[in-house]
Formats: structure tokens, sequence, C-alpha cells
């Protein structure tokens, strides 16, 4: 019999094309989009979000088994990929459209998230305030098609920019080594 246990997971975590391998391919995930969020634009374009004028963040819509991979995972693992203290974006890109944040579909993935949050504040490495926001789910508009998995179409420039952009050194410093693959 089939297992039709689906919710939505949605994370902004700075430039989407990094925030997907982590995800991607995990027991009980059945889909990680890239895509803008969070804004009052139908349809946004990737140029148009980048504008800044749109109030949509990049993030990445996963689609998961909840009984096979929790909501709790995938907030601990999302916490890992991103540096929670920066107000001004991530890493190399700048701006609100690189903000973090998490987007709740209902008041139980809320608590979970501000318990993670709080718990990240008390226990995790970082000395600065954790900045990342809990917000309501809004709209989700699948980015362009070249951006979805981005890792697997364009592999070495995209190691090359998850390395050049601070985000796997910051990674490691902070999570050790194994935590951002």
């Amino acid at each position: 019999m089939a297992n039709n246990n689906e919710e939505k997971a949605t994370f902004a975590g700075g430039c989407f094309w990094c925030m997907v391998k982590p995800f991607d391919e995990l027991p009980g995930i059945k889909a990680v989009i890239s895509g803008y969020t969070g804004g009052d634009k139908e349809n946004p374009t990737y140029e148009e979000v980048c504008s800044e004028t749109t109030g949509h963040y990049e993030a990445v819509q996963i689609t998961f088994d909840p009984t096979i991979f929790p909501y709790e995972r995938l907030l601990e693992l999302y916490w890992q990929q991103i540096d929670p203290t920066d107000t001004g974006g991530q890493f190399y890109d700048r701006g609100q459209s690189y903000q973090t944040a998490i987007f709740y579909y209902n008041e139980q993935q809320k608590q979970l998230a501000e318990a993670s949050k709080e718990r990240l504040e008390k226990e995790g490495p970082f000395k600065d305030p954790i900045v990342t926001k809990i917000l309501p789910a809004k709209a989700f508009y699948p980015a362009e098609e070249y951006h979805q998995h981005y890792y697997k179409k364009n592999p070495t420039h995209y190691q090359a920019y998850h390395q050049g952009s601070g985000r796997a050194g910051f990674i490691k410093e902070n999570w050790g080594e194994k935590k951002d693959e």
C-alpha cells in the first residue's frame, strides 16, 4: 500500500542553488524546487527578484514524507546551511532577496521552527543573535528551469560558487566536515 503522507517546507537561505543539494535525494524527500516566495508580485522572474522590488526571497520548497524525514530534521539541516546571524543576505549574495527565512504552512511548523531557533540561540555555535525570520507561507513560484537542480546541471560552476561564495568554509567552520552534503 502506498504511503500518501506528504507535507511542504519552504526555506530561504540565500542563493537557492546552494539550498537544493543538502536536501535533495535524502530518504523521504520527494521534491526540492528552487523558487521565489514572500513577496506580492505574481510569477516574478529572476531578474525582478534580484532587482529587490518584489519583496520575494530566493527559496527552496521541499515536498517530504514526515514519517520518513520529519520536519524537525529538515529544520536541523536547514540551520546548518546558512549564517543565521547575517541580516544583509548570505555570504557573497547581498540584499533582501538573499536573507534567511523559514516559511511555515501550519501552526505545528511554526512552533517547531520557533523552538529550533530558540535552541540554536542557546546551544548553537553563534555569539551574534539569530536573525532568521519565521514567517507564514505565501505563494511559491518555481524559478526558471535553468535554476532547477543547478548543482547537477552545472557541477563545476556550482562547486566553484559554493566554495567561492564563502558558504562551504562557513559550514565547515561552524558545523564540521559532513554537514553541508
